[in-house]
């Protein structure tokens, strides 16, 4: 699972009304785009419960969207959303998914007006901070390793956090 800081990830995050604060990104409109996580069905009382399989989408406002698109496919590998439905949309490994409320006042996504951060799973941290480097971004590897793997911070061109996640240890994502 990505790293939460201890203090964070069981709070609730209020979500402001505001729609220019609420998300929507270009990058996976009208898509599908599913990881498969547990499948399985839990028992809430005698009634079985539905559950979601999956991530279908992640949208966001941007200032540029096509030009964030683009970046995100250059640096990435997510595929800017298709122009027709024969075209395939970005697909996603299954592995773990961390789906975390935090705290309104939390400073763990930095600029207070940041209201996500996204986590993207990756298979060698090392060689993807050198890419996002070498095109400019600026990447903070975290020198430690966690029980479940090893973590970076960046963020996209205009400014929104990302972290980055090798999975390793307890949970192999």
């Amino acid at each position: 699972m990505p790293k939460i800081a201890p203090h964070e990830g069981t709070e609730r995050m209020t979500h402001p009304q505001d729609p220019t604060r609420r998300t929507a990104l270009t990058l996976a409109a009208g898509a599908t785009i599913v990881q498969a996580i547990t499948a399985s069905i839990s028992e809430k009382g005698n009634r079985a419960m539905e559950r979601v399989t999956g991530i279908g989408g992640f949208f966001f406002r941007a200032k540029d969207p096509k030009a964030l698109a683009k970046w995100y496919e250059d640096n990435f590998g997510v595929k800017q959303v298709p122009d027709d439905y024969d075209k395939p949309a970005w697909r996603t490994e299954a592995g773990t998914t961390v789906f975390a409320p935090f705290k309104h006042d939390t400073t763990y996504f930095g600029d207070m007006r940041n209201q996500w951060m996204i986590n993207f799973r990756v298979r060698d941290l090392d060689k993807m901070a050198a890419q996002l480097r070498k095109a400019g971004a600026k990447v903070d590897i975290d020198p430690e390793t966690y029980p479940n793997g090893r973590f970076a911070q960046t963020a996209d061109p205009e400014g929104n956090p990302i972290q980055l996640w090798q999975p390793g240890g307890k949970d192999p994502g």
